[in-house]
C-alpha cells in the first residue's frame, strides 16, 4: 500500500520535471532551434493548430529558421501567428515560405530568458511539493484509518520527504545547465 504510494508520488514529480524541461526547449539560447515556434498555433480551418503540423519548420543555420507551409494560403496566417507571439523577430514573407532572423542576443535578453527559466523551475517545484502534500494526506488518511501505525506514518512521510527533495535538486540541476546555456555567447 505504501509503496504504491511510493511509486506513484515520485512518477507524478518525474513528470512535473519533464513538462518543466519540455518549457526549456521553447527558451532561446545562443543557437536557434526550430523549438522557439513549438507553442505556436496557427488557426487551420478553425481549430487552433501547432506550426509544425501545417508546414515544415527547419533550422538552417545558428540564428535563421524557414517556415515552409504546406498550403500557400496559410502563410499570411503564419506570419500574423509569429507577430503575436512575440519571439522578437519580424517574419519574412518571401511567398513561399517565411523567414525568421534572430539577432545574435543582447545580454539584457539572456537575463530576461534566465528569469524566464527560473519561473518555469519555480512552477515545477510548486508542482513536485503538491505531489508531496497529495502524498501525506494519502498516508495520514490510512493512519487515520488505522490501516497503518504512527511510525509506518512518520517513516512513510519521511520517505516522501526524500523524493521531495531528490526531484528538488534535479529541477536545480536541470535549471543550472539551462541557464548555462542561455547565458554562453
Amino acid at each position: 500500500m505504501l509503496e504504491e504510494i511510493y511509486s506513484e508520488t515520485a512518477d507524478h514529480m518525474q513528470k512535473s520535471i519533464e513538462a518543466m524541461k519540455k518549457k526549456f526547449l521553447t527558451l532561446r539560447t545562443g543557437k536557434v532551434t526550430t523549438s522557439v515556434v513549438d507553442e505556436i498555433k496557427i488557426d487551420y480551418y478553425g481549430t487552433p493548430t501547432p506550426l509544425n503540423q501545417v508546414g515544415s519548420v527547419t533550422a538552417l543555420d545558428a540564428t535563421t529558421i524557414a517556415i515552409s507551409p504546406w498550403e500557400k494560403q496559410l502563410l499570411p496566417d503564419i506570419e500574423k501567428a509569429i507577430q503575436q507571439a512575440n519571439l522578437g523577430v519580424n517574419p519574412n514573407n518571401d511567398g513561399d515560405f517565411i523567414k525568421l532572423f534572430f539577432p545574435p542576443m543582447t545580454s539584457e535578453q539572456r537575463e530576461q530568458i534566465v528569469k524566464q527559466a527560473k519561473a518555469m523551475a519555480e512552477e515545477a517545484k510548486v508542482a513536485v511539493r503538491n505531489v508531496r502534500k497529495d502524498a501525506n494526506n494519502k498516508i495520514k488518511r490510512l493512519e487515520k484509518e488505522k490501516e497503518i501505525s504512527e511510525d509506518e506514518s512518520k517513516r512513510a512521510q519521511d520517505q516522501i520527504q526524500k523524493l521531495t527533495d531528490e526531484h528538488i535538486a534535479k529541477i536545480d540541476e536541470a535549471l543550472k545547465s539551462k541557464e548555462a546555456d542561455i547565458l554562453k555567447v
